[in-house]
C-alpha cells in the first residue's frame, strides 16, 4: 500500500474531488485524434498521498506546451478508495490518468475493460525499465492487457526516534540499532526496555502499521499470498503468513507498547510533532510523511534502520488510463513520462519513493541519496539493498476491506473495546463479512 498521507484537504476541496468534473474527465472513452499533439488539452492525474509529481508536471507542460495538468490527490488510500470506486462504477468522472495502489490494484484487474490497453499505446517496449514482478503485476491475468505502468516500491525498513533512544540508553548509531532487534520478539523485548526508561513514550504508534508489514513481510518469505489464494479463496484463517502477522501485532497490544492510533489519521499526523512514539514500521515513502508532519522540530531527530524479521515491502502504485478520457493517447504518453526511469528519478528526488525501474535505482541521485532530515542516513544505499530481497505477494480483490476490517479489532483491543483471547475469533469473522 502506497503512501498515503501527506497535505489534509478542506472540505471544499474534498467537495470538489467527489462531485467535480475536470475539463477532460468523463466521456465516452474516445481517444483523442493526435494526443498532445492535436491542440489544447487537459490532463487530470488523480492520486493519493505525495507521489512527487509537481516538477515532473512542470517539466512536461514546457516540453507539451498544448498540454495543462491538473492533480487531483486526497491525503490517504482510504480517501481515495471511495472516490475511484465511485468513478469506475458510474463510468465517469475519474481522471485521465488514475493511480492503482498495490491494495486496490487486483480489484481493478477484475474491470480491465474499463481501462485503455497501454499494449496500444508503445507500452511493449517498456518492460525492460521496470522490476520483472512489478511489470508482471501490471498486467490482465492473461497478460493481453497492460493495464498501469508501475510506479514505486516500498522496501521496508524502521524508522526511529534517536533522541528518544539516547534518553532510554539504547544505541543510538544506526548499525547498532538495527542489531536490537533480529526478530519482531527482539524488537517488542527492546521496547520494553525502552518504556521502562522513558515511561511518557510510547514504543510504536499502533497496531496497524506492524500489521500491514508482518503480513507482507511474512507472506513473502512463504506462501506469496496473504488473505486470499491466487485462486481469490479467502484464506484468512488458514494461512499461517496472516496468523503469525495477526498474533504479532496482538503481542504489541497486551504489552501496551502502542499508543493505539490508527497511521494516517490526524492524531497520528499530529503525534509526529511530539514524544508520543519512537518507532514506525517505515517503508521508504513513509519518511516524507515523517518530514512533512512531524516537521522542522523532527529534523536530526528520526533515523532509519533495517527492520525486523528479515526482508520486506509495503506500498507501491501504477498509473492506468481509464477508458473514460477523451485523451487516450495523451494520458498515456504522461503514464509514460511519469514512470520512465527519469521521471521515477525526479519523483524520488521529491518525496522519496523508491524507483520500480532498475535504471532508476542505479541513478546516482537515487543510489547515492542522503537525507539530512534522517540524520545524513544514505537512504539511497539503505532502501537500495533492502529493495533487493523483496518477494511480491498477491493481493485479492478484497484485500483492503479485509484489512480495514481486521485492522479495526487491533486498535480495539488497546482500547479496551475487545478482549484480547476473542481478538482472533472475532477477526476471523469480520474477515469473512468483509470478503464477501
Amino acid at each position: 500500500m502506497r503512501a498515503i498521507m501527506r497535505r489534509g484537504l478542506s472540505t471544499a476541496m474534498a467537495a470538489v474531488l467527489v462531485g467535480g468534473l475536470a475539463v477532460a474527465c468523463g466521456g465516452d472513452g474516445d481517444d483523442d485524434k493526435g494526443g498532445s499533439d492535436s491542440g489544447p488539452v487537459e490532463l487530470t492525474v488523480d492520486v493519493f498521498g505525495e507521489p512527487g509529481y509537481d516538477a515532473l508536471y512542470k517539466q512536461y507542460e514546457q516540453s507539451h506546451p498544448n498540454v495543462k495538468i491538473k492533480q487531483r490527490k486526497v491525503s490517504t488510500l482510504d480517501e481515495y478508495k471511495p472516490r475511484i470506486q465511485q468513478w469506475m462504477a458510474t463510468g465517469s468522472g475519474a481522471g485521465d490518468v488514475v493511480m492503482l495502489e498495490e491494495g486496490i490494484l487486483p480489484l481493478y484487474m477484475q474491470q480491465k475493460a474499463k481501462f485503455l490497453n497501454l499494449f496500444d499505446y508503445g507500452g511493449k517496449d517498456l518492460e525492460k525499465n521496470f522490476l520483472p514482478w512489478k511489470w508482471q503485476m501490471g498486467l490482465s491475468p492473461d497478460g493481453k492487457q497492460l493495464v498501469g505502468l508501475g510506479t514505486d516500491v516500498g522496501p521496508l525498513a524502521m524508522c526511529y526516534r534517536s533522541d528518544l533512544f539516547k534518553k532510554a540508553g539504547l544505541p543510538t548509531d544506526r548499525a547498532e540499532v538495527g542489531k536490537l532487534w533480529p526478530t519482531w520478539d527482539a524488537f517488542l523485548s527492546t521496547g520494553q526496555k525502552f518504556q521502562e526508561k522513558v515511561p511518557g513514550t510510547k514504543w510504536l504508534d499502533g497496531p496497524t502499521a506492524v500489521f500491514r508489514a508482518t503480513v507482507l513481510q511474512n507472506a513473502g518469505a512463504g506462501p506469496g499470498y496473504s488473505f486470499f489464494d491466487k485462486s481469490n479463496n479467502l484464506v484468512f484463517d488458514s494461512n499461517p503468513a496472516v496468523k503469525q502477522a495477526f498474533d504479532t501485532s496482538l503481542k504489541f497490544e497486551q504489552s501496551k507498547l502502542t499508543s493505539d492510533m490508527s497511521i494516517f489519521t490526524p492524531p497520528w499526523q499530529t503525534a509526529l510533532k511530539r514524544d508520543t512514539f519512537a518507532t514506525l514500521p517505515c517503508p521508504s515513502w513513509m519518511l516524507g510523511g515523517i518530514e512533512e508532519f512531524a516537521g522542522k522540530a523532527g529534523k536530526g531527530k528520526w533515523d532509519v534502520a533495517t527492520t525486523p524479521g528479515g526482508a520486506g515491502y509495503w506500498g507501491g502504485s501504477w498509473l492506468a488510463v481509464p477508458k473514460q478520457t477523451k485523451h487516450g493517447k495523451a494520458a498515456a504518453e504522461l503514464a509514460k513520462f511519469l514512470t520512465s526511469p527519469e521521471g521515477q528519478v525526479g519523483a524520488y528526488k521529491a518525496s522519496n519513493v523508491f524507483p520500480s525501474s532498475p535504471q532508476a535505482a542505479q541513478d546516482p541521485a537515487v543510489a547515492g541519496a542522503k537525507s539530512a532530515y534522517f540524520n545524513d542516513a544514505p537512504v539511497g544505499q539503505i532502501f537500495g539493498q533492502l529493495v533487493a530481497g523483496v518477494k511480491p505477494v498477491y493481493l485479492g480483490p478484497k484485500h483492503e476491506d479485509v484489512r480495514a476490517a481486521v485492522e479495526n479489532v487491533l486498535v480495539s483491543v488497546g482500547q479496551g473495546r475487545q478482549k484480547p483471547d476473542q481478538a482472533w475469533t472475532k477477526s476471523v469473522d469480520e474477515a469473512k463479512k468483509a470478503a464477501r
